[in-house]
């Protein structure tokens, strides 16, 4: 094992392309989505403890650094599948938590990946995925990177070519969604709906074999938006100030728009400042399956 303190980002994820199909016999609903990687990031700092304890701080006062954090529970879980001694956890926040953006999932799939290189386990990607899907459905897609096709859970992952954008403009507002609420919500709606409504976009992007941006879309809006106007008011901002697409990522509440220029990702953020839309605004790009790899010493 390394004494040296090692340091790594944990990225954001958008979802270009999210279908709720039905609920699962385990309880769980059968997804379709695509994942993309973001350059919007936390980061983690990771040291060897010597007692063999393992800790963990924040900058955010919000986040529990107790066992109720992903990134505690994932030291743990590898520690008891592959050893290890113990470590301490610095935290920092960038990516707005409970927003769908992924950044519990990331931090905790960077946990796993960056304590398996300072306890020098050599655990291979198979079995860190497992580890991974014990923890959430979100976070074996940490591990890969760039574009991917999710089924099952979300933790069914394949890799797709990685997809062609311009600046991503990532909109994240006071609004907290829960998702459970979400999906019991969404349910409902979906009830209503043919069943061809919700899977003709999939079959377009795996006929092309590649993301087609403008085939996508993402199931949640229809629950979403009707009790949160707000988010409704924001997708359409976007939209109206030259966004190709734009779309709630995960069940909410943050949204993106991707735009073709740096004119006008920076155009749309001086229009949401000027109608006084209340959030964050954080010009992002998407992250190459490559670049991600690398960030972990894995090229």
């Amino acid at each position: 094992m390394t004494t040296a303190s090692l340091t790594l980002p944990a990225r954001a994820k958008i979802n270009l392309h999210l279908r709720v199909l039905f609920r699962r016999p385990d309880g769980y609903h059968e997804l379709r989505t695509v994942f993309q990687t973001i350059d919007l990031a936390d980061s983690l700092r990771l040291t060897p403890r010597p007692d063999g304890a393992l800790s963990l701080a924040c900058d955010d006062p919000g986040v529990p650094t107790d066992d109720r954090n992903l990134c505690l529970r994932a030291a743990r879980r590898l520690r008891e599948a592959a050893g290890g001694t113990g470590a301490h956890i610095e935290l920092t926040k960038r990516i707005p938590v409970q927003a769908g953006l992924g950044g519990g999932s990331s931090d905790a799939a960077a946990t796993l990946l960056g304590l398996n290189r300072l306890w020098g386990l050599h655990l291979p990607p198979a079995e860190l995925a497992e580890i991974a899907a014990s923890l959430g459905a979100d976070v074996p897609f940490f591990l890969l990177g760039g574009t991917a096709l999710g089924v099952g859970r979300g933790d069914e992952l394949a890799p797709l070519p990685d997809a062609a954008a311009g600046p991503v403009l990532v909109v994240s507002p006071p609004v907290a969604v829960s998702t459970a609420w979400a999906y019991e919500r969404l349910n409902l709606v979906l009830t209503k709906m043919p069943e061809t409504a919700t899977i003709c976009g999939l079959h377009r992007v795996l006929a092309e074999g590649e993301v087609s941006l403008r085939h996508c879309a993402n199931d949640f809006e229809l629950a979403v938006f009707p009790e949160f106007p707000l988010l409704r008011q924001i997708k359409t901002t976007l939209l109206e100030s030259g966004a190709s697409q734009a779309m709630l990522s995960g069940s909410g509440g943050s949204l993106f728009g991707l735009f073709d220029s740096d004119v006008l990702c920076r155009a749309a953020a001086e229009t949401l400042r000027a109608r006084q839309v209340p959030g964050r605004l954080i010009p992002a790009r998407f992250v190459t399956r490559q670049e991600h790899a690398a960030s972990f010493g894995r090229l």
